[in-house]
């Protein structure tokens, strides 16, 4: 089913239902267009890969458990349950702009849209309105809840997914009136990382996240969540019925707490090995380039094309969640380390944030940051400054950046220039093609650390070990075999620089 988009035809006013729908349909028609445009904001279901992708075999496990579109979920033989499938949920999108022009929520909501089909549903339509501020009541004025409350009936959808964080009174009372789910963006990015978390370290943030959320949303349901278990000896129920005096919905705010408190204890006794491994690279002075940038900017697919890490790739938000490091070499011979990292997002909840924030140490000691963009983006400028707000909370937070415009072979030419006239440093590169990853090679060499000690010495044949380091760690700039030994003339980190001495 297509998706319709209704604009709000007055700015800063509050609409009765119905009105967005009399305006002209050629126009609404462009507005879905848009809206519906592929290989920007929304996901497609076509995931490009290349030939330094290698297998992909966590690809097609995850697509074996995708849900499917036109499938029943009701049964009438309940000895069908395991064979059934379930079909894609069915959602519709409400979005509200405070400032900005339309190009902006229009981009906002395209952004939702891709998210909401990431997390295993299908959009059906959605609904835009301006205003000063969100309605403090139903987040929609009056009459735009009215009328999201009709295109839900239409079209029979299960949820409502609001473009902003929805407070829970919010979310109860736009529930009331629309008489399906209601969730806001927040609640469907956490949703998405608690699918695509692999790892034991990744689950436990996802899940800190979670309840992080959920406590002050906890809500009750009538009497089993409101009332005091030691009530019903009052009521007459007798003895044996009295309760420790707490109400439903406060012991499950304490097992929440006490849950939070395990889940940060576990995620603290999981950094010693991360610093561990860290402080090696750091002993060996193994310098590190860390890749961060917008969710679906083509990270994994730019680690695979320069290290052939064989990292997941698929055209989806967030999609890879958790960190991997890969050894790699310049072309004058230095050993370095890429530290792929999770994607960002605007308005990134700050559950996630705290939850991630070890994840972005590796952002942090990093020598060099790859800030890779989606130059085919309608708004890339916006996806940059939604990328380095993120990273300005990281404290200490002063590393050297290259913006690498990836998705050349699809890129307007004229965006390309005009992001390269704003930053320091760039890039131009197509992940899926190659283009440009021979350049940016050579650029990440010219601006990593070279080492400190310039050494001019004849090492002996017997100590080849220490020859071996200079190429690994070292920068050889002129080598020669005489009688006495090896000629090296290089520079090296102090260390091995005073190993190199004794030796000669």
């Amino acid at each position: 089913m297509p998706i319709t988009f209704h604009p709000d035809p007055e700015p800063d006013t509050d609409v009765a239902g119905g009105t967005a729908r009399d305006g002209d349909e050629r126009g609404r028609d462009e507005l879905t267009a848009r809206i519906l445009a592929r290989g920007d904001a929304s996901i497609s279901a076509t995931t490009y890969s290349s030939d330094t992708d290698g297998e992909q075999l966590d690809l097609a496990d995850r697509h074996a458990l995708r849900r499917v579109a036109g499938i029943r979920t009701d049964i009438e033989d309940v000895t069908e349950v395991e064979y059934r499938s379930l079909r894609l949920e069915r959602v519709v999108l409400a979005g509200i702009y405070t400032s900005g022009d339309v190009a902006d929520a229009e981009n906002s909501l395209r952004e939702l849209a891709a998210l909401a089909e990431t997390a295993g549903s299908e959009v059906l339509d959605g609904i835009m309105q301006r205003r000063n501020h969100p309605d403090p009541a139903t987040f929609l004025g009056k009459g735009k809840a009215a009328e999201l409350a009709e295109i839900v009936a239409e079209t029979g959808a299960d949820t409502v997914v609001a473009d902003g964080e929805l407070a829970p009174s919010q979310r109860r009372a736009l529930e009331d009136v629309v008489k399906v789910k209601v969730i806001d963006r927040t609640a469907l990015i956490l949703d998405i990382f608690a699918q695509h978390a692999q790892s034991r370290e990744g689950k436990a943030q996802v899940e800190l996240a979670q309840l992080e959320y959920l406590l002050p949303r906890l809500r009750g349901w009538g009497e089993s969540m409101s009332r005091q278990a030691g009530g019903r000896v009052a009521g007459g129920a007798g003895i044996g019925s009295r309760g420790p005096g707490e109400t439903k919905i406060e012991l499950d705010r304490r097992r929440i707490r006490t849950r939070m408190s395990k889940l940060r204890r576990e995620i603290r006794d999981m950094a010693p090995s991360r610093q561990a491994k860290r402080a090696d690279r750091k002993r060996r002075d193994v310098p590190a380039v860390a890749i961060a940038g917008y969710t679906n900017a083509g990270k994994s697919s730019l680690l695979n094309r320069l290290t052939g890490a064989g990292v997941l790739v698929e055209n989806a938000l967030f999609a890879t969640l958790d960190p991997t490091v890969r050894r790699a070499v310049t072309p004058d011979g230095r050993e370095f380390t890429f530290a792929d990292t999770v994607g960002f997002v605007r308005h990134l909840p700050t559950e996630l944030v705290e939850a991630f924030r070890s994840t972005l140490e590796e952002v942090g000691d990093a020598d060099l940051l790859l800030h890779v963009v989606d130059a085919s983006h309608p708004d890339p400028e916006g996806q940059i400054r939604a990328v380095r707000s993120v990273l300005g909370d990281i404290e200490g937070f002063d590393v050297p950046e290259i913006i690498v415009l990836n998705k050349a072979d699809i890129a307007e030419p004229e965006t390309i220039a005009r992001i390269r006239s704003q930053v320091e440093l760039s890039a131009v590169v197509s992940a899926r093609t190659g283009e440009g990853v021979e350049e940016l090679r050579e650029l990440i060499a010219e601006h990593l650390p070279r080492p400190a000690v310039e050494v001019d010495l004849v090492v002996p044949y017997t100590r080849g070990d220490l020859v071996s380091r200079v190429h690994e760690t070292g920068e050889i700039l002129s080598e020669e075999h005489v009688e006495q030994g090896t000629h090296l003339h290089a520079r090296v980190d102090a260390a091995l620089a005073a190993e190199l001495t004794a030796a000669a």
